[in-house]
């Protein structure tokens, strides 16, 4: 086992590939045990499983042990300790549990980050229930898509957020936070407080689930994935391995829990690893995230490329007040680019390593901030310990250094892989003994892999992965569009921005206040994060002879614009 104390990783840029400290990777890759790495978060044994109680009550025993640390702009700092969540997600659990929830059904929540967000996460897991994530900028058309297919029992949400419940409350019990509910509605508070809290965590097994996920898709409604217990094994490695989640540190990941970095990195891991972690309640600004880093004492965070742009776009005057406090940075959910690493060594004195992963992997491709190993501008890194991940070729090949191919993952030996395939759904990712991510990269003469792009029509947008099917049936619902493709635009802030071709219904004539209109009903129905930034009306789409909408087109298109644009 590694020394958590030692501190190898020093604020720097780059190690080259003749590095002595390579070795160290290398050394936790061949003794990697996966007994070990199971026993250390399931120590009852891999049958006897709960996750409200590996994520807390195994923490609760010291009273005084903080869990959550809960920052709302203008207001004190709320610390929560594992004890009071352990007691009050039992109470909890009962409310839950009196509305017919049993092992293996559906809670979702629909809530800002804030601490009921929290409870209902914990106390979903004590029933062995399966925890929904709803991203609280989702509008109506996707909240209900999930619920739907997901088959959920409760939903619990707030005043701000009820009304977009509204098409669902047929569907499921739905619980509100504070006096606004509608209805039925049961109030949060009143009903945990009016509850004992003699809930026990229910028994599981590791390959029960305990998440589902839904992750976006080019052809279709987004998929969902079940996320087994044993998941947290690998989870807790990254943490360890990758962001160096220390003893001592204060940590935040910026990332919303409504999606699976913040879901899996900013709750699960760390909790299970009984640490600290912080959520805050409010929009992303410069001033605040460098006030919280400094309010906090933030020694390691977490976040992706767009809101370190965003720090960056503030300038080194906005740093300086933190500039020396935070021991390490992670980045995911895009490609890092190398100025950012420049500037966060030069201007706020740390080092931000580039991590790699997918809703179906978790984080499996890392410049690791506790392994020392060569760190390559510009790469993604090496495989986390207990994954094993290749660069392979049109028919399954495993190909060398400098050949561009597709990132994928040997299952065979990778003991920390978890995904089996999607929930209800075909799972063409699969080819042999790899499961092929739809990325292309190429791999280093040093092992570590290099991102070259994507392989599929997925858009990302300031990390978010949107697939562009969801959003071109937001668009087809508004009544002035009869046909519609969407694309990922190259845009310097945020990756790639939604755009939309939109063909119009006959005799309606297209103008600035009709795309207006066409953006704000998908920004309304869809989501925030989703809706198209740019509409471009056309005459008609680019198809294949049997019909099938041939975004690629328009998509190079775009990008040879943008080149064009560059170059003048």
């Amino acid at each position: 086992m590694r020394d958590p104390s030692a501190d190898r990783n020093p604020p720097s840029v780059e190690r080259g590939p003749g590095s002595h400290e390579h070795a160290e990777y290398r050394r936790a890759v061949a003794g990697f045990d996966v007994e070990a790495a199971f026993a250390a978060i399931f120590p009852d044994g891999a049958g006897q499983v709960n996750a409200c109680h590996t994520c807390c009550d195994r923490h609760a025993h010291d009273p005084a042990r903080v869990a959550l640390r809960y920052v709302k702009p203008n207001e004190a700092v709320r610390e929560i300790t594992f004890a009071t969540l352990a007691a009050q997600a039992a109470k909890l659990a009962e409310v839950f549990a009196e509305r017919g929830v049993r092992k293996g059904d559906r809670i979702a929540g629909l809530l800002p980050r804030r601490p009921e967000l929290l409870l209902t996460i914990l106390a979903t897991w004590r029933l062995g229930a399966v925890y929904q994530p709803l991203f609280a900028a989702f509008g109506p058309k996707a909240i209900a898509d999930r619920v739907r297919d997901a088959g959920t029992k409760i939903l619990v949400t707030d005043e701000a957020d009820r009304p977009k419940a509204s098409d669902v409350a047929h569907l499921c019990t739905i619980i509100t936070v504070g006096a606004g509910g509608e209805g039925d509605d049961l109030d949060f508070w009143a009903e945990l407080d009016a509850r004992p809290g003699e809930a026990a965590p229910v028994r599981c097994s590791a390959e029960d689930p305990f998440l589902i996920m839904f992750t976006s898709g080019t052809t279709g409604p987004a998929k969902p994935l079940l996320v087994p217990l044993k998941a947290i094994v690998a989870f807790v490695a990254y943490m360890r391995d990758a962001v160096d989640l220390r003893q001592g540190d204060h940590f935040w990941n910026v990332a919303d829990p409504g999606w699976a970095y913040g879901l899996y990195y900013a709750v699960t891991a760390p909790l299970a690893m009984g640490f600290t972690t912080t959520f805050h309640d409010g929009p992303f600004t410069v001033e605040d995230t460098y006030r919280t880093i400094e309010r906090l004492g933030i020694t390691n965070l977490a976040g992706s490329p767009t809101a370190f742009r965003l720090l960056i776009a503030a300038g080194p005057a906005a740093a300086q007040a933190v500039k020396g406090q935070l021991r390490a940075v992670s980045s995911a959910g895009e490609p890092l680019n190398p100025e950012v690493i420049r500037w966060f060594a030069e201007h706020l004195g740390t080092t931000i390593h580039d991590h790699y992963g997918q809703t179906e992997l978790g984080m499996v491709l890392c410049n690791h901030h506790g392994l020392a190993h060569p760190v390559r501008l510009g790469s993604a890194g090496f495989a986390i310990p207990g994954h094993r991940v290749v660069v392979v070729g049109p028919e399954g090949e495993e190909l060398g250094p400098g050949e561009p191919g597709i990132l994928a993952l040997d299952r065979t030996r990778s003991p920390l892989m978890w995904f089996s395939g999607y929930w209800q759904r075909p799972t063409p990712a699969f080819v042999g003994d790899h499961y092929l991510s739809g990325d292309t990269v190429e791999a280093n003469p040093d092992g570590s892999i290099a991102f070259v792009g994507r392989s599929d029509d997925l858009i990302n947008a300031s990390g978010y992965r949107i697939g562009p099917f969801e959003v071109e049936s937001a668009l087809i619902e508004h009544p002035a569009v009869a046909e519609s493709a969407v694309i990922g635009k190259p845009d310097p802030e945020r990756t790639e921005i939604v755009k939309a071709f939109v063909v119009l219904k006959a005799g309606i004539r297209p103008d600035a206040a009709l795309a207006a209109s066409i953006q704000a009903y998908v920004k309304k129905r869809l989501s925030a994060h989703a809706y198209p930034r740019e509409i471009a009306f056309v005459d008609s789409l680019p198809k294949t002879p049997s019909g099938k909408l041939q975004r690629f087109i328009l998509r190079n298109q775009e990008i040879a614009r943008a080149a064009g644009a560059a170059a003048t």
